[in-house]
């Protein structure tokens, strides 16, 4: 299919321009959310890896969320509080296009990640004696490659068709972000048979990893239903809350908005839903694994005492 030359041209993001006394407050909003994400996570990272007992399967695979985090915000927040304090919501094609692919990659990796952080708490509830020979170093590294492969995977697959099509008329992007499922409606073809491969494209990266982690903490569950120390019940519980809660918080946002057809997708609920799982998510995803968590806990209380 050619591609016209007018295709090339700028978008503009339109985001919260139709509200803008609310837009500088909500750019207030996002600016210390941001800030909180880096930090938080960052702090993760550095203090997993300075504290030896968290060299352990559960947290290699955190440092990897969290890093997915640092990123993804990363992709979506600083183009958008430059929009809005400059005051020009112009974005360029090539910018655009790495935008959404980047961003669809990220988040495409994190789907997977999650439901491997399931199965990595499924074999430390139920095989606990051997744990550390089932989630040895090398098969952590394999079930992180495999995440951030079939992540980027999905996103060259979905972007490739999205990059294909004629892009006419105006280029007012109804969002605060490049929105691939905002991007298609943009073209002047007939977008139905590509919508239909990206669907089944968002359906396969979804509904596999969601699978997995419903088995994994049925079983679970089932497993500490049975436990007759009340001090075990709790352990596990503890072990696996705090995934659940990260868990519920962003399949819920990403499902209501890449499984509902293209013809119900609202902007403004778009752009709220987005807020959600791009800037909130990644900024309580360090509160809810360190605020019950007695190890990260001491980690950080022993690095403090050391500065």
């Amino acid at each position: 299919m050619e591609i016209n030359a007018s295709s090339w041209e700028d978008f503009i993001l339109v985001g919260f321009s139709d509200y803008p006394k609310a837009e500088f407050i909500i750019s207030l909003f996002v600016s210390g959310f941001y800030t909180t994400t880096l930090a938080g996570n960052t702090a993760i990272i550095l203090v997993s890896l300075q504290d030896s007992r968290l060299h352990t399967p559960m947290y290699f695979f955190l440092r990897n969320l969290s890093f997915l985090d640092i990123c993804f915000t990363t992709c979506t927040v600083p183009q958008m509080l430059v929009n809005i304090w400059s005051g020009n919501k112009r974005i360029s094609y090539v910018g655009c296009t790495v935008q959404y692919s980047v961003a669809l990659a990220l988040g495409s990796t994190e789907c997977v990640l999650l439901a491997v952080m399931a199965v990595d708490r499924y074999f430390a509830v139920l095989w606990p004696l051997r744990y550390t020979t089932i989630m040895h170093q090398q098969i952590c590294h394999i079930l992180a490659a495999v995440s951030w492969l079939s992540g980027f995977a999905n996103s060259l697959f979905q972007s490739s068709l999205a990059m294909i099509l004629p892009l006419c008329g105006h280029r007012h992007v109804d969002h605060f972000v490049c929105e691939l499922l905002i991007i298609i409606k943009l073209s002047c073809a007939d977008t139905g048979p590509i919508e239909s491969k990206m669907f089944i494209a968002r359906l396969i990266i979804l509904a596999i990893p969601v699978c997995t982690i419903l088995t994994s903490y049925g079983c679970i569950a089932r497993t500490v239903m049975k436990m007759h120390s009340a001090e075990g019940r709790q352990k596990a519980f503890g072990t696996c809350a705090s995934h659940l809660v990260v868990v519920l918080m962003f399949y819920g946002t990403i499902m209501f908005t890449y499984l509902q057809p293209q013809n119900n997708y609202s902007k403004r609920q778009g752009m709220i839903v987005a807020l959600v799982y791009t800037i909130v998510a990644p900024t309580l995803n360090p509160l809810i694994y360190t605020l019950r968590n007695k190890d990260v806990k001491r980690a950080v209380r022993k690095v403090f005492c050391k500065i």
